[in-house]
């Protein structure tokens, strides 16, 4: 199936602490280029999100932005008490309490600002991560499908010209024997206008070079294997960009030989038909994944 490199895709989760939402964006690139935009708590998926993105697109210039709105009512961070140390901190006390020969409260406080008395522990964040791989394969699912919808869109545009360019080189193919016909019988003429006779053979000769200069089956025949090849690749289920790009230009250059051979004003304009014809198609091809 015929993919384009042109999608756009939202998909949201619901986390215990907060919402999660990717957006992925894509247009045409020769390669694949990745953009990624996470807030800072979600840098360590950078590598997995780069996989995962590398693993269902092959081409294309991919923006994926992660918004993430936490939940107020969310469960904050823990504050736990460093028991070993509250402990130390008052032996020590009352020690100095004995030296002092002074008896007084401990001031608790000031304890608790003592460094590292209160420890600060963040949430798990293993389940807002999970739950932000999750948004990002829904994500990916939607710009998938939107890819491919696309990329019928494309795949019937350049089959409708692949037709045209079929039937234009049908056309050239009708042509020849018209042409050569007609060639020959204006080369006889000039040939029975001259005032002496030419050498056995020579006439023969002088018509057989002019038809080799005009013959162009070779390039009609590799017109339509070019035409077979192209609709053989929209029917395969993987990416074809690169293939339908290169096929291109062969189709360019049977066109532009065409055309310099064209000694028929209907096959110079069949040449032009097919440039646009291909040029029409060159466009498309453009955006194929």
């Amino acid at each position: 199936m015929t993919h384009s490199m042109t999608g756009f895709a939202t998909a949201e989760q619901i986390a215990p602490a907060g919402r999660l939402t990717w957006e992925l964006r894509s247009v045409n690139h020769r390669y694949l280029e990745i953009s990624l935009r996470v807030p800072e708590e979600f840098r360590v998926l950078e590598p997995d999100v780069r996989e995962v993105l590398g693993s269902r697109l092959s081409r294309g210039k991919i923006d994926a932005n992660l918004r993430f709105t936490p939940d107020p009512a969310a469960r904050s961070n823990e504050l736990n008490l460093n028991a070993p140390l509250a402990e130390h901190l008052l032996e020590l006390h009352d020690r100095l309490q004995g030296m002092a020969g002074l008896k007084q409260e401990p001031d608790l406080g000031r304890l608790l600002n003592w460094p590292g008395l209160v420890v600060e522990q963040p949430p798990d964040p293993g389940p807002l991560h999970d739950a932000a791989m999750q948004a990002l394969a829904d994500a990916l699912i939607g710009l998938s499908a939107a890819r491919e919808r696309e990329g019928r869109k494309l795949a019937a545009l350049i089959r409708e010209r692949l037709d045209g360019v079929a039937e234009q080189g049908k056309v050239v193919r009708g042509l020849l024997p018209e042409i050569r016909a007609s060639l020959e019988d204006k080369l006889l003429k000039r040939v029975a206008d001259l005032p002496l006779p030419l050498e056995p053979g020579r006439m023969e000769q002088e018509v057989t070079l002019m038809l080799q200069k005009i013959d162009v089956a070779e390039e009609l025949d590799r017109l339509d294997a070019h035409v077979s090849e192209a609709r053989r690749a929209l029917e395969l289920d993987k990416p074809v960009g690169r293939r339908l790009d290169f096929l291109m230009q062969e189709f360019n250059r049977e066109s532009n030989t065409l055309s310099s051979k064209s000694v028929d004003a209907r096959t110079t304009q069949a040449a032009v038909e097919l440039k646009v014809l291909i040029e029409q198609m060159r466009e498309q091809v453009q955006n194929i994944e």
